[in-house]
């Protein structure tokens, strides 16, 4: 069960309004990742502790202090770590509240429902990065730079609106990479063969869509049939 207080703030004359959240559930589980990262500082305190260095914010290392005097106030030849269990206490009194800044007018739980699909944008930047190679971008020319990056968004569009046809039954890596993969050998006057496995995503496309191309041939005509289907398919679902 998830609880929600909203009030209204005013910051540098921008008035928002803010929501805090609290949800046993994500306690529950900013305590699992906390007490994994425990382990991880002790490991490394007995193991390595030449290793600690500089600790980022979100960092297992953020737990580890040092001593550099012995108990008698006395400058110590070595630097001891220890667990900082002052960082453990105040960072366990914030667990499973989360807070979120807004303009919009609708009530909290619908915010809270807005914002719990944020987790879909930030899978567009990595989808962009990782499968459609969006970056690093070996380009100097600004109109190559557009083009590339409109070619990239446009990918991802499609990207989704495929995802949301299959009814998100398969992963990014598997609708990408078995696309990829549905390669024909074209015969020149009578069509294409297919040169690809036939798998569950491939049957799914196809039963989505009404057409087959897993036969042993697939004639020109056929082939233009289908992109004409397939055409007047989206234009009326738009």
């Amino acid at each position: 069960m998830t609880f929600y207080k909203e009030r209204w703030i005013k910051e540098n004359d921008l008035e928002q309004k803010l929501i805090v959240t609290f949800s046993l559930k994500y306690r529950y589980y900013q305590r699992q990742i906390r007490n994994k990262q425990l382990e991880r500082a002790t490991k490394l305190i007995s193991t390595n502790p030449k290793s600690i260095g500089k600790k980022r914010q979100n960092d297992y290392k953020r737990f580890i202090a040092s001593t550099n005097v012995t108990s008698d106030g006395e400058v110590a030849e070595e630097t001891l770590y220890h667990l900082n269990s002052n960082t453990v206490a105040e960072e366990s009194i914030y667990d499973g509240f989360y807070a979120v800044c807004t303009n919009l007018d609708e009530d909290a739980s619908e915010i809270a429902r807005i914002n719990h699909r944020r987790w879909e944008v930030e899978e567009c930047f990595r989808i962009m990065k990782s499968e459609f190679k969006a970056r690093p971008v070996y380009l100097q020319r600004d109109d190559r730079i557009k083009a590339h990056f409109t070619t990239c968004f446009l990918a991802l569009v499609l990207y989704r609106y495929l995802e949301k046809d299959l009814d998100n039954q398969f992963t990014t890596n598997e609708i990408v990479g078995q696309l990829k993969d549905m390669n024909f050998y074209c015969v020149p006057g009578q069509g294409f063969i297919p040169t690809y496995t036939r798998t569950d995503f491939t049957d799914a496309l196809h039963d989505t869509y009404g057409f087959r191309t897993d036969y042993q041939i697939v004639s020109d005509k056929e082939m233009k049939n289908i992109y004409k289907r397939l055409k007047s398919k989206k234009s009326t679902q738009n």
